[in-house]
């Protein structure tokens, strides 16, 4: 699953960390995340969708197939 996380984060100008911490999960978990090698709960998703205040779909999407 691919994710605009880093680029949302950026936006705010908040480091891994600060993001983190409003999700309750270290920075390592937002770290593989954003790097795509790791892909969130359910849960987890939602509550990044809140924290950015944006639907879930805005924030992940499907993989192309040809990755």
């Amino acid at each position: 699953m691919k994710n605009r996380l880093k680029v949302l984060r950026a936006e705010r100008d908040w480091t891994q960390a600060d993001l983190a911490g409003q999700l309750d999960v270290t920075r390592q978990t937002v770290n593989a995340i954003e790097k795509g090698k790791y892909d969130p709960s359910l849960p987890l998703a939602f509550k990044i969708a809140e924290v950015f205040e944006m639907p879930i779909e805005q924030i992940f999407f499907p993989a192309q197939d040809d990755e």
